[in-house]
């Protein structure tokens, strides 16, 4: 009796030794595993926060991003700006430039050429009965209607016997001669102009105009449309 309650005794030992060495093993297993868990708990931790720091600075770049857009768009509206100011800077200088060059022809300053039309002005046939011989005669006022003609009906430059007119030129009778700025010139006069034919020969073709004044005075007038007429520039301008 004594002896089979020492060998329950033993076995009931085994069994708490058994007990406690699973219970041991669960414990120690337990906390491996609790360690795992806290190590990858900490791996994903670290991640997110990398992917948190690279979040912020995306989004920081994208800040950047946006802020050197509107920059740009800045400088492109200015440059615009500045481009249309020179534009227009541009188109002002050459408008002066071209000022300039038509000036400079008004005056005689430059060489010209171009089309346009010869009116030539020769006295009348002498007639004995009539009255005087001066009524047949080329006068300064006959050079001046052709020639305020020709400038109202567009011509850029005119020339008499190929002596350019400027601004200031005058006009006188002498005699069987005409004073262009003080030179003499003989008949025929040549009246030479420069611009748009069509319109110089309807200009002064038109009905009652200064042809049919000129014929009705006696005056010889002939016309004619040139291609081209080449006029120096006044020597000394």
């Amino acid at each position: 009796m004594k002896k089979n309650k020492k060998r329950k005794l033993k076995n009931n030992q085994v069994i708490f030794s058994l007990v406690f060495i699973g219970l041991g093993f669960l414990i120690a297993y337990s906390f491996q595993l609790a360690k795992d868990t806290k190590g990858d708990s900490s791996i994903t931790s670290n991640q997110w926060e990398r992917d948190q720091q690279l979040r912020r600075e995306l989004i920081d770049l994208e800040e950047k991003n946006l802020s050197l857009q509107q920059e740009l768009y800045k400088s492109q509206d200015a440059l615009q700006k500045i481009e249309k100011e020179f534009s227009q800077d541009e188109q002002v200088y050459s408008n002066l430039a071209e000022d300039a060059d038509k000036y400079r022809m008004y005056l005689g300053k430059v060489k010209v050429s171009g089309p346009g039309v010869n009116v030539t002005l020769l006295d009348g046939e002498y007639n004995p009965q009539a009255d005087s011989a001066n009524n047949y005669i080329v006068h300064e006022h006959h050079v001046f209607q052709v020639i305020n003609e020709l400038y109202i009906a567009g011509a850029s430059a005119v020339a008499i016997n190929g002596q350019r007119l400027t601004h200031s030129s005058y006009i006188v009778c002498n005699g069987p001669v005409i004073e262009v700025d003080g030179k003499q010139h003989p008949a025929p006069f040549v009246i030479s102009a420069i611009g748009d034919a069509d319109v110089l020969t309807s200009a002064l073709n038109i009905a009652g105009g200064v042809k049919d004044l000129l014929v009705n005075e006696n005056i010889q007038f002939s016309l004619e449309s040139k291609s081209e007429i080449i006029m120096d520039p006044i020597i000394g301008s």
